[in-house]
Parts: structure tokens; C-alpha cells; sequence
């Protein structure tokens, strides 16, 4: 519990999603009673007059803009025009009307995809404008950068508190196991899952299996955020991940034990790898705000697989 939350007016956009729902939950954790959830049915925060009729109707103290467009490789390379336009114009968007209307602290939640393709590892927060990001999420990738741009401007000009986080790939419980959509953790699951129970004799995945990337359990994640959202007031772009890599190779490997599956995995090298190498450093949050990632990946994998089992019948 902790007095700071306990009269504050505090909307989640994104609220009802994936990270938004572990978010609401850590935030009710420390005393906040007062959270407005805008459900995109009610407010298409792309439309100007929602954003404003946003503000009217919740009159937050304090934002956590978690809303975005998401997706996997395959969904990036298919839509670039909208997740480029949705994101950006909702980021953007609701920082203006939340200055405007007076609201006393943004938090904007960036994207791994934001960094240079690349970029030496461990990534630092240092790195962003050192080049172009991965091809084939750019459009997202840029889309939610020019938040970054747009809290540091609006805090030199108007004195704004808006701060900016970098998460890394999520996991966990309640995540998108759309095919069509999701990223790679629950895909895997999904499809190991699915091929097992036909009898299937192997499984076929995109890429070589080379390239490394680095996840943070959800819980963890919104623990971070609710917690920057507390005590960190700065300029600085913060990272937040686990601080840990796993190639994709192992990674499959891993959920074919967890899950169960003893057939082949077969790499399709005649599609994309996405980025080579994705590990961040994630000293600042620790300096800053004394945040560190807790649950160790083998544990958030098994719960994630659990929930999967018991909840995937009611997963389109």
C-alpha cells in the first residue's frame, strides 16, 4: 500500500489487455480506488473527440497509456500503415489533451522496437538514434518512439511531467494466442500444444533459430510500471526487462519440454528472423526507482503454458 496512489484519479488506457490488466491489478495492490479503464468500444482513442471526451469524463490525475496496436512479425509486415498511424495518433493525441486539461503525470509506455537494428548489446537507453529499427516492425517501432520526443518536448516547453518506459518482449498469463497476431512465447505454446494433440510429427517455425531476445514476465513488467509511475520524474528514457537473453532456438526447445511436444522442429529459413540480437540493460530502473525483474523465466513459462491449458478453450 502506499499513500501516493490513494487520492489519485488514475486512467489506464489499454487497462483491459494483456499488461493493462496486470497494471490495474498492481495498482488496486497499492491503494488506488479511483481507476478509469477506457474500453475502445467507448473510446476510439485515433479519434480526436474520444481523447478529449476521455479527459472530460475520467479528469485523471495521472495517465498510464499502455493502448497500442500489437503484433508478431507476420502482423507488422501486413499492416505498417496502421500500426504507424493508430499508435502514433493515439500517443500523441492523448499527451497533448492530458497537458491541456492539466493532468499531473504521463506515463508513456515505448517498445524494444523502438531501438536501432543493430544496436550493441546490452541495448542503452544511449543507443535509440544510433540507426533505423528492424525493417519490418519500423512503423510500430517509430510510431511509439516519437512519444519519447513529444514527453521531452512538452516537459522543456510546458515544465510536463511526462516520463517514458522501454519494456521488452512480455509473457505470461492472459496473453494473445492468436496466431495470427501474437508474439512468439504464446505462439509457440499454442502451436506445440495444437500439433501434439494431432499426433503431428514435427512443427514449422519461422527463421533459423538464431536470433536472441530477452522477456519480461508480465507481472514484473507492470510491477516496474506502477512503480516508475510512483517515483520516477525524468527526462531520461528508462529500460525495463529481465536483463537476460535466450535464442529463439532454445526458446522453442524449452516450451516443446514444457508443453510436452516430441516432434521435430523445423526452421523455415525462407522467412524472416526479425532482429539479430535483443537484450537490454536495465541498470536505470534500478538506479532510478530500485526496480529489478524477479521471476525467473523457467517458473513464468510454466504458469504461462497452465493458464493456457486451462483457458484455451474460451481463446478464439
Amino acid at each position: 500500500m502506499s499513500e501516493f496512489w490513494q487520492d489519485k484519479k488514475v486512467v489506464v488506457t489499454g487497462g483491459a489487455g494483456f499488461l493493462g490488466s496486470f497494471v490495474v491489478d498492481e495498482l488496486k495492490k497499492r491503494g488506488a480506488t479511483d481507476i478509469f479503464v477506457p474500453r475502445s468500444k467507448d473510446y476510439d482513442l485515433v479519434k480526436h473527440e474520444d481523447v478529449v471526451r476521455l479527459m472530460e469524463d475520467a479528469r485523471p490525475d495521472l495517465i498510464i497509456h499502455l493502448a497500442a496496436r500489437v503484433g508478431g512479425i507476420g502482423a507488422n509486415r501486413a499492416h505498417p500503415a496502421e500500426f504507424f498511424y493508430d499508435n502514433l495518433m493515439m500517443g500523441v493525441q492523448l499527451m497533448h489533451e492530458a497537458w491541456r486539461y492539466g493532468v499531473k503525470k504521463f506515463v508513456a509506455i515505448g517498445t524494444i522496437c523502438a531501438y536501432p537494428k543493430y544496436t550493441p548489446v546490452p541495448f542503452k537507453e544511449e543507443n535509440l538514434w544510433d540507426g533505423y529499427p528492424e525493417e519490418t516492425n519500423a512503423p510500430y517501432g517509430l510510431a511509439k518512439k516519437m512519444l519519447l520526443v513529444q514527453a521531452q518536448a512538452y516537459r522543456q516547453q510546458y515544465g510536463f511531467n511526462a516520463i517514458y518506459l522501454l519494456p521488452v518482449n512480455l509473457y505470461g498469463p492472459k496473453d494473445n494466442f492468436d496466431l495470427e497476431t501474437s508474439h512468439v512465447i504464446p505462439a509457440l505454446i499454442r502451436k506445440m500444444i495444437e500439433a501434439q494433440e494431432r499426433g503431428d510429427k514435427q512443427v514449422v517455425l519461422w527463421g533459423d533459430g538464431s536470433p536472441t531476445r530477452e522477456f519480461l514476465y508480465v507481472a514484473d513488467a507492470a510491477e516496474a510500471i506502477v512503480e516508475a509511475s510512483e517515483k520516477y520524474d525524468r527526462e531520461l528514457p528508462v529500460n525495463l526487462g529481465s536483463g537476460w537473453e535466450i535464442s529463439i532456438k532454445d526458446l522453442a526447445e524449452r516450451i516443446a519440454k514444457e508443453t510436452g511436444f516430441t516432434g521435430e522442429i523445423v526452421w523455415d529459413t525462407t522467412k524472416p528472423n526479425g532482429q539479430p540480437r535483443r537484450m537490454l540493460d536495465v541498470s536505470r530502473a534500478k538506479k532510478f526507482f530500485g526496480w529489478e525483474a524477479k521471476t525467473p523465466f523457467d517458473e513464468g513459462l510454466k504458469r504461462t503454458v497452465e493458464w493456457y491449458r486451462a483457458n484455451r478453450h474460451e481463446i478464439p
